[in-house]
């Protein structure tokens, strides 16, 4: 947690001691932290440079924290003011970047990135670094560095950055599938789903993309596409997908009752991912549930909506708002 302002793990948990002890002598400190002397040293004299700790006065071999209003609210400040003299930095470069050329040339609207470890570095910075809105193609054939369950993901709501993801059916029936889903929908993600993606596919802002350029098996090769005619129609592309997919609702499974009148949590889950065009046989097993948990749950979702048959049951959901367009 206090990595941004240059303290590893093993600092941190030092400072943290110290200050739940007030003061302490390095062999008993090292004991509450179960690390050799010699390291537990190291940490205390790194976190004396950061004003972070002190040697007592009084007493000589003990050490004392700094109170963390105090001295982390100093450096917190220092680190906020290195942060904007870097944007400052880099919107100078920006504004020399577009000065110097006008007309970008063909070859600085695409760029191709090699390797695993590059284009997974490239596709955490597009996601990372945008502002607005992130959308995503993800398809059952995975790429280098395009998974769904992310710390950049994560990060996203907080940032007030809007994610719409849509997934290929295949995807939920990987063993992390379901729970990968029901984490993004947990993290304010919109979430659909359609039988088959073209490709995958990251667009940032509407102003850089993402596509991959090698079968799977080869190695990892992607196009960073910039604002151009090709971006627009990547753009439409993911658009287009996403208008024909199907929302995705999911929940903790069989965590709540059923009320009369009402599906519980359970029924609409089934109910979505039957819509989404899984099998019965699929949804009990994503779900953890018996094939026939999940068919008389279908019936009674039929006998509530006075249907006959599954497709009138999904007009219902529509009709009823169980489940959203």
């Amino acid at each position: 947690m206090l990595g941004a302002i240059g303290l590893d793990e093993g600092q941190e948990s030092a400072y943290r001691a110290l200050v739940a002890l007030g003061a302490a002598e390095v062999p008993d400190l090292a004991h509450r932290l179960t690390l050799p002397v010699p390291q537990t040293e190291r940490a205390l004299r790194h976190l004396e440079r950061h004003g972070l700790a002190a040697q007592s006065s009084a007493r000589q071999g003990r050490w004392v924290a700094a109170p963390p209003g105090v001295a982390l609210g100093a450096l917190l400040t220092r680190q906020r003011h290195v942060l904007e003299q870097a944007e400052l930095a880099a919107e100078l470069l920006a504004e020399e970047y577009r000065a110097e050329a006008p007309e970008p040339a063909v070859h600085d609207l695409v760029e191709v990135v090699q390797g695993a470890s590059a284009v997974a570095h490239r596709f955490h910075q597009l996601r990372l670094g945008a502002e607005k809105e992130v959308c995503t193609l993800v398809s059952g054939r995975p790429q280098a560095g395009t998974g769904t369950d992310d710390e950049a993901e994560d990060r996203a709501p907080v940032r007030g950055v809007e994610h719409r993801v849509v997934i290929e059916r295949e995807v939920l029936a990987l063993p992390n599938g379901i729970r990968e889903a029901s984490s993004a929908l947990a993290r304010g993600e919109q979430v659909r789903v359609t039988s088959e993606v073209p490709t995958n596919l990251l667009i940032a802002d509407r102003t850089l993309a993402m596509v991959p350029l090698t079968a799977h098996g080869a190695e990892p090769t992607a196009l960073v596409v910039h604002a151009s005619g090709l971006l627009e129609s990547l753009t439409g592309l993911f658009e287009a997908v996403w208008r024909e997919s199907m929302p995705l609702r999911l929940g903790a499974a069989g965590s709540a009752e059923e009320s009369g009148g009402v599906p519980d949590a359970t029924d609409l889950e089934i109910l979505s991912l039957l819509l989404a065009g899984m099998t019965d046989a699929s949804v009990a097993k994503q779900l953890e549930l018996g094939l026939r948990t999940v068919q008389r749950r279908v019936k009674g979702l039929m006998e509530l909506s006075g249907v006959t048959t599954r497709l009138q049951l999904g007009w219902h959901a529509y009709e009823r708002g169980w489940v959203a367009r």
